[in-house]
């Protein structure tokens, strides 16, 4: 269970290459903006940022000479302006800059850009990150294979990602979870089935309970609780299968026994047909889009050989698809992946066709 012997110590960013890039324009992914990554470094100085039990959240917020700062607040409002909006100037008198935050912490080291309404007090966050051709990879597939669609951007060596909302893992399990009824908390464990699922298909990894949320939505007559991911930094890159596994990593050892403790093994199994049955017919509805996706990955370097071999050998002995032992790197792994998925949802929907039920 334990994540060292699961992770490697750092997984290096991959370049973007002139095909993915070109991938990125024919989907409105990239458009020329007026800062990059580096541009952010510059800072003279910082301070912790504490959360509201006056513990530190590994985030620093920084500031920069007069020179320097308003050339950046600027920048970043026009950022914001072309993420959120058309693109225009004429929103920028209605945005403050509230602060640039940098996180020492983790592979991607982002900044957080909070942006305000200064009419309405009304705030967002976005993400300034180096361009990783892995991570660009996960945005992807998680925009197209989740429920939720991503809005985010890049411009030579810099990524611009929107902020998802929600209550981080480790939080929630902390505060929240106790006190959920135990409905909830069944439904919780349902979803937390079907998120351990989507991941491990889509090849995702590190699903750490700080790198996803849980995002309570309010119907009618009760709470639904749904799992995002928030990091895809480890998307394809790993050579161990228990990394792609939410369940393995002893951070989610909470949730692990809550779905042991609310749902019946069939209920489980169900759950993951269900998850394995929605991201295939995502995989038919994108079919032309996911296709020029894995074009770019299959002759994308995106891991290390020794990953690769790993990888595919361990897939091949779970599902037992040949397949998989012929995939010479990650973005064949990957692919092969997806299409066993999509390959078993069609033939059961024929065989059920053929025998009228």
């Amino acid at each position: 269970m334990e994540e060292e012997k699961l992770m490697s110590k750092k997984k290096p960013a991959f370049p973007v290459t002139k095909k993915l890039h070109g991938y990125l324009r024919e989907y409105n992914r990239t458009i020329k903006f007026p800062i990059f990554y580096d541009d952010l470094l510059r800072f003279s100085g910082s301070t912790v940022v504490y959360d509201r039990n006056d513990e530190d959240t590994l985030w620093i917020r920084v500031y920069y000479n007069e020179f320097d700062d308003q050339e950046i607040d600027l920048s970043l409002k026009r950022v914001y302006s072309i993420l959120h909006s058309d693109g225009s100037d004429a929103i920028l008198q209605f945005l403050n800059v509230d602060a640039i935050d940098y996180c020492t912490f983790g592979n991607s080291k982002p900044f957080r850009i909070k942006v305000r309404n200064v009419l309405n007090d009304n705030y967002t966050y976005f993400y300034v990150k180096k361009a990783d051709a892995s991570r660009i990879y996960g945005l992807e597939l998680e925009h197209m294979l989740s429920p939720y669609n991503l809005n985010f951007l890049v411009y030579k060596d810099t990524l611009i990602e929107e902020h998802i909302a929600g209550i981080p893992g480790d939080v929630f399990m902390k505060e929240l979870l106790p006190i959920c009824s135990e409905m909830e908390k069944s439904q919780i464990a349902k979803e937390f089935v079907k998120f351990n699922e989507r991941c491990m298909i889509r090849l995702l990894g590190d699903m750490r309970s700080y790198n996803y949320v849980i995002v309570p939505t309010h119907d009618f007559d009760h709470v639904v609780y749904k799992i995002r991911a928030i990091d895809f930094d480890q998307q394809c890159y790993e050579g161990k299968f228990k990394v792609y596994r939410p369940q393995f990593f002893k951070e989610n050892i909470i949730m692990v026994n809550l779905v042991r403790d609310k749902l019946q093994r069939s209920s489980v199994d169900q759950y993951k047909v269900e998850e394995r049955s929605i991201v295939a017919k995502r995989l038919i509805s994108c079919h032309e889009r996911m296709e020029e996706l894995l074009d770019c990955a299959r002759t994308d370097t995106i891991s290390i050989p020794e990953n690769v071999e790993q990888l595919k050998m361990e897939i091949l002995q779970f599902v037992q698809d040949v397949e998989f032992k012929k995939a010479r790197n990650m973005g064949e792994v990957l692919g092969a992946a997806l299409d066993f998925v999509k390959r078993n949802y069609e033939d059961i929907s024929t065989r059920r066709l053929f025998n009228g039920s």
